[in-house]
């Protein structure tokens, strides 16, 4: 009897394997929804990159600040969101930026385009002066620390006259000329500038985080500790995420006092202008996705277009809509869309899915 069973046991073994393969699995970077997306961004990108040439200066200048607004959402959504460094001193790199600009066009007689990206450098400079001290501190520490990072620069350049002192200086009319002769070829290059800044910002924070340094952002967000145990250099992370933050935002300041021609310490150090609005459209979006800040850029837009006569009630009614969505969607619009409807625009996780029977080869 004995015998009879182990020589049966082959024979059931063998035929089990043959009617049960065993399961494929396949790596997914890539939805049909986002595939559709994609389409989608190619279509709104050429009706942006169409409109100076059928809307007047009105809806440039609205798109330009739109993108400006685009930019910085998403660098303080790649800092919070996506490597848990919350910050409240984004102001400080706004300001160093649109200084850096004034600084270079006017003393250094540099064009103020190409000034902009040397504003973005100059900002990374300062980030990377001001990190080793910052990064003393974690968690609200840390956020207190870069709102008086901030501060401390505010009421440095208050103090050189060279640049204004505390009431600013305004961008020379031969500085503005050097531009363009003429001033609709001044607002088109601007207008295209703002619009390059924040395709650029979008499209390489979300090739960043689909790389390996996306994984190793999302373990250090999810656990410093555990992520350095695994060979991430925790420290080299946060050191690039915070520089490449600044530089970016660095760049959208440069382009704001472009446009504006003029700048002041209380205007390019504003905590609210460039921190609490930039802090509310990535919390009512979405924090940690690249849809989040575009659908809470339009949204704040879209509000502050219909409350913006309201005086006081406008930033309360704003306080409420954040509150409002973060106690019924704690991970935004754009993560509730996610939880309740698996639906991705632009996918930064990479998923296993099970090969069906009839694909494999």
């Amino acid at each position: 009897m004995t015998a009879d069973l182990s020589s049966a046991a082959p024979a059931l073994g063998s035929d089990r394997g043959a009617s049960a393969p065993r399961p494929v699995f396949r790596v997914e970077r890539a939805t049909a929804a986002s595939r559709s997306g994609a389409v989608l961004v190619l279509l709104a990108l050429a009706v942006l990159v169409s409109v100076p040439f059928w809307a007047g200066r009105a809806p440039m200048r609205l798109i330009i600040e739109i993108c400006c607004y685009l930019a910085l959402a998403q660098t303080w959504n790649l800092l919070a969101g996506c490597a848990g460094l919350v910050s409240v001193g984004q102001q400080a790199f706004v300001g160093l930026g649109g200084y850096a600009l004034f600084l270079s066009a006017v003393h250094g007689g540099i064009n103020p385009l190409l000034a902009v990206p040397l504003a973005g450098l100059a900002a990374a400079v300062f980030a990377a002066l001001t990190a080793p001290v910052v990064f003393r501190l974690r968690g609200a520490y840390f956020a207190i620390g870069t709102w008086v990072v901030a501060e401390v620069y505010r009421l440095g350049f208050a103090q050189v006259s060279a640049l204004g002192g505390g009431s600013g200086m305004s961008l020379p009319a031969g500085v503005v000329r050097s531009i363009a002769g003429d001033r609709e070829m001044r607002e088109l290059l601007v207008y295209y500038v703002g619009l390059a800044i924040a395709v650029g910002t979008v499209g390489l924070i979300y090739a960043a985080l689909r790389s390996r340094a996306g994984l190793a952002l999302a373990a250090m967000r999810d656990s410093e500790v555990a992520s350095g145990s695994v060979g991430i250099n925790t420290e080299a992370t946060k050191f690039a995420v915070y520089v490449a933050a600044a530089f970016g935002t660095g760049m959208v300041g440069a382009l704001v006092f472009l446009q504006k021609l003029r700048i002041s310490p209380d205007a390019a150090f504003n905590v609210t202008d460039w921190t609490a609005f930039v802090i509310f459209i990535v919390v009512i979006g979405g924090i940690g996705t690249i849809e989040g800040p575009i659908v809470g850029t339009l949204l704040f837009f879209l509000l502050r277009g219909l409350l913006a006569g309201l005086g006081a009630w406008y930033l309360i009614i704003l306080g409420l809509v954040a509150v409002v969505v973060m106690l019924a969607a704690p991970q935004g619009l754009v993560g509730w869309v996610v939880h309740r409807f698996d639906f991705y625009l632009f996918p930064i996780r990479r998923r296993l899915r099970l090969e069906p029977p009839s694909r494999r080869s």
